[in-house]
């Protein structure tokens, strides 16, 4: 494998500028690009959120105008497939999908679009692809390129093995192109295996760095369920997303459907809006809850691994591993699902040596040899390494899929941050902490007159942070970082504090509020319904139990900082009313919402306030296929909110 540091090609940047309305490549997109159009196969990692789809899109479209026949891509999802061939024919492309949900009439139109060479990209399953049936069609048409898309399915020790994906090499000899792998998440083995596999010939390696400077890793060790649900509920809510003034998504990895479905019943009985997703459910209520959760509709995903491949939603800001996955790759792929806007996210891993046991179980489904056993069990044992480091947690992945030394430490995750734990039993009145002593009279009357200065319940685990001066995320939320307490207790351990805290409780000094979510307070003291708030920095937070109605005292000042928040960061009026637009758009046209426009192409129209449709099609990302089908409707909503102005 080798390098190929080539400047793009005219006819791919005027692609990108026409068809994608992007300025410009992306860190390793030119040389994926111009690899393809030289002929050359090539094997490209960029992490996930990269923009992979368009090393192979570009030069699709330019080979097609060169007649050079259609670009075939292999991808492992039905629904990643619809997802693509929806975007690129809404840019105006000429793109399809061959797969079993069409009945037979779609798929003889397809198959004779792709006969007549009318077609720039073909979308197949890897098992579509091995039928002979296929490969004659093959044989009689012109194929350009071939994209074997989530590449590391071929690989044995690669986290999603897909027996099909070995027999891909066999295209090459039915229609001769060249072949480009791309994957997300591969070690320099999987690396090496996907080129023998495949069959790659002097292959092309575009690799850029796994850096994703916005996200932040962390790992809890805790063993029982119960204590998960009860810090995955604390998490939740420190990321703002519950409520009608939540931004942002979340998703929660779970090993098993039934521990899927549990989890989601918990989260719904705390209050939140949750969806589950899981192989399990039928094709129905799998797209009603992806719709659901795509739409903004829930805010809240629990989801085996039987989601999320291919799945492109901008404001992710949560990826939390309720089980260990069996392996670092998995484990990765999932966690870069967030903040793919580049703005903050969190990803956090809960760790236990059940979870190991789980995956063991899972894995005596699927094939087995001793060489692939033994990978499965070095696997778990490099997931336990870095769940138990004292390693920065960036670094320690940088590491495991570049095999050099990680680089600098990130600054942000649990173990950088002095806010990383000791694995223990769970958030409840464990049985180590029954062992510990609590601390004297002087620490105890701290800790209630801390709780006394709070302007909302908050859970104990936190309070014993805050008590020590600790600066997770959760902790930003109901006082604790501003109250005079906020590290008085920084000598002791934390788990000394907590048994103190329950030490109090037990006696009554503090009371336990809610039953799913127990949090601390003091005993007899309502919990205000009202708003109110409690600064770090800019920020404003709001207590639980909070109503938007007239008759909620201070309510009016709360939604106006957060309306000002949103306008600040999310946009302002027309970036509103353009999302409520492509949100009726995408329901009538059958589209995801980001198909119509995403995100920052909505924000990129509010600054620049475009009056004419040649103004419109100089904002970045848009395309002319985009601003023909919806340009006047963008233009109007654009001077609607300019004359409301002034």
């Amino acid at each position: 494998m080798e390098g190929f540091l080539e400047a793009p090609s005219a006819p791919a940047l005027a692609v990108l500028a026409r068809v994608f309305g992007h300025p410009g490549f992306r860190p390793g997109q030119a040389d994926a690009v111009e690899a393809a159009l030289a002929g050359r196969d090539a094997l490209v990692l960029l992490p996930t959120g990269s923009g992979k789809s368009l090393c192979y899109q570009v030069p699709a479209i330019v080979l097609a105008h060169r007649g050079a026949g259609t670009t075939i891509v292999v991808s492992p999802l039905i629904a990643l497939m619809q997802d693509q061939v929806g975007a690129l024919v809404g840019r105006g492309l000429a793109a399809a999908a061959l797969h079993s949900h069409q009945d037979a009439g779609e798929q003889r139109d397809v198959i004779a679009r792709f006969g007549r060479g009318e077609l720039e990209l073909l979308y197949v399953s890897p098992e579509r692809a091995a039928q002979a049936g296929f490969r004659r069609q093959l044989e009689r048409a012109k194929v350009a390129l071939y994209a074997i898309d989530e590449a590391h399915c071929v690989s044995q020790w690669g986290h999603d093995f897909r027996p099909d994906y070995m027999r891909l090499r066999e295209l090459v000899e039915v229609a001769q192109a060249p072949m480009m792998a791309l994957t997300a998440t591969a070690t320099p083995i999987v690396l090496k295996e996907i080129e023998t596999r495949l069959g790659l010939s002097r292959p092309v390696l575009v690799r850029t760095g796994f850096d994703r400077p916005n996200l932040a890793f962390s790992v809890r060790g805790i063993r029982r369920e119960a204590a998960r649900i009860d810090a995955l509920l604390g998490t939740l809510e420190g990321t703002g997303i519950r409520g009608r003034g939540g931004r942002g998504r979340a998703i929660v990895y779970c090993s098993t459907r039934k521990a899927t479905e549990r989890v989601a019943r918990a989260l719904r009985g705390a209050g939140l809006r949750v969806g589950h997703y899981h192989a399990g459910r039928t094709k129905s209520a799998r797209d009603r809850t992806q719709s659901a959760f795509e739409a903004g509709r829930t805010r809240v995903l629990v989801a085996t691994n039987a989601f999320g491949m291919g799945i492109d939603l901008p404001d992710v800001r949560l990826i939390v591993h309720f089980q260990t996955p069996g392996s670092l790759e998995a484990y990765y792929q999932e966690a870069g699902r967030a903040g793919r806007d580049g703005e903050p996210a969190s990803c956090l891993l809960f760790f236990g040596p059940a979870d190991f046991a789980t995956q063991r179980r899972l894995a005596q489904s699927g094939p087995s040899s001793a060489a692939l056993d033994q990978r499965r069990e070095d696997a778990l044992a490099e997931m336990e390494r870095y769940a138990t480091g004292d390693e920065c947690r960036h670094r320690a992945l940088v590491a495991h899929f570049t095999g050099g030394d990680g680089g600098a430490e990130c600054g942000r995750c649990d173990v950088c941050t002095g806010t990383a734990e000791a694995y223990e039993d769970g958030d409840d009145a464990s049985s180590e902490a029954a062992r510990i002593e609590p601390l004297g009279e002087e620490a105890l009357e701290t800790i209630v007159a801390a709780v006394g200065r709070l302007t909302r319940p908050v859970g104990r685990r936190n309070l014993a942070q805050a008590l020590r001066g600790g600066r997770a995320k959760s902790l930003s939320r109901g006082g604790l970082l501003t109250m005079p307490e906020y590290g008085a207790l920084a000598d002791h351990d934390e788990a000394a504090i907590l048994a103190s805290i329950d030490a109090l409780l037990a006696s009554g000094r503090l009371a336990r509020q809610g039953r799913r979510f127990p949090t601390v307070w003091l005993p007899g003291r309502p919990v205000r319904a009202a708003t109110s708030t409690s600064r770090r920095g800019s920020g404003t937070a709001t207590t639980e139990g909070e109503t938007d109605g007239p008759g909620a005292g201070g309510a009016s000042s709360g939604r106006g900082d957060r309306s000002a928040r949103r306008t600040s960061r999310y946009g302002g009026d027309i970036a509103r009313a353009l999302d409520n637009y492509r949100r009726r758009q995408a329901r009538s046209l059958g589209w995801k919402t980001y198909m119509v426009f995403q995100r920052g192409v909505m924000l990129a129209i509010e600054r620049a306030e475009p009056a004419t449709l040649a103004e419109l099609a100089r904002v970045p990302g848009l395309g002319p296929a985009k601003v023909d089908r919806f340009g006047e409707d963008v233009l109007a909503i654009v001077r609607q909110h300019r004359s409301r102005r002034g």
